[in-house]
């Protein structure tokens, strides 16, 4: 009835045991081999399989992150004021509305002029800070103008003065500088309104580091291992295309299954025997 043995029966070895199998539609099915197809079922259990070694790189690669941030990188501190700009006329005794969108103008104004050499390069030649702080001796205009930010507190008539530097009571000293001599160099170059200190020079943060946030770097190197080992888990579920089970080969050759050959081991088969 059949010419060839093949037309009765094929066998594809598997891990443990052979299937026996039909031939009806190997011909047509035989492209599907090449092709593999992921359901949620599959995912859910991929992930399953792989959940301890998710688990472990993405706490290694927190830890990892946590440490270097904390271990490695430069500390930076940050230390700021407040200060307010008055257009008030000497004549008036009450505020109106023009005075005060003029003293916001004049705001942006003042936040220009105080990060400029008129005000920062007195601050690098002033004999208290050179003397207690030696060591910032090197400090030029331009690393200084780089470290600090001055900015109208939401477009109004306050202007925010912040410098940042890895170490807490030099910048402190220095925004203390710029508010002391900031007042007369605008008043000289401006030669209207008037700017006050609100709010003496302080280190923001309860003296702790602005910079490296050590616990986003941490989530974010959780995060970065989690995707990794993700990307390489499914990268080697994609390109395995070894059959696992029966039901593999019945799913992915849409052939019928004849049977299963068990494997068994020679030295016991000996033994039995």
């Amino acid at each position: 009835m059949y010419k060839r043995k093949t037309d009765i029966l094929r066998i594809y070895g598997m891990t443990g045991y052979m299937c026996v199998l039909g031939d009806d539609g190997m011909g047509e099915n035989s492209e599907k081999l090449q092709e593999k197809e992921i359901d949620l079922r599959v995912v859910f259990s991929v992930l399953r399989k792989n959940i301890i070694p998710l688990l472990l790189v993405t706490v290694i690669f927190g830890a990892c992150f946590y440490a270097y941030s904390s271990w490695f990188v430069t500390k930076s501190y940050s230390a700021s004021a407040i200060l307010i700009v008055n257009n008030k006329n000497k004549d008036n005794t009450v505020i109106n509305s023009t005075e005060i969108t003029a003293a916001q103008n004049l705001a942006d104004v003042y936040s220009i002029i105080i990060k400029s050499d008129a005000v920062l390069q007195p601050v690098l030649t002033d004999d208290n800070l050179r003397n207690t702080y030696a060591k910032h001796s090197s400090m030029t205009y331009e690393k200084l103008r780089n470290s600090i930010s001055v900015s109208n507190v939401n477009s109004t008539q306050v202007i925010s003065i912040k410098m940042t530097d890895t170490d807490p009571s030099y910048a402190r000293d220095v925004v203390d500088c710029i508010v002391d001599k900031a007042p007369e160099i605008i008043k000289d170059k401006v030669e209207v309104g008037s700017v006050k200190e609100i709010s003496a020079s302080k280190i923001d943060n309860n003296g702790r580091p602005v910079s490296p946030n050590s616990k986003r770097n941490a989530v974010i190197g959780a995060l970065i291992g989690f995707v990794i080992t993700l990307a390489v888990v499914f990268i080697r579920e994609l390109t395995n295309n070894t059959f696992k089970s029966e039901e593999d080969i019945v799913n992915t050759l849409n052939i019928p299954l004849l049977g299963i050959i068990p494997a068994i081991d020679a030295k016991e088969f000996n033994k039995n025997v």
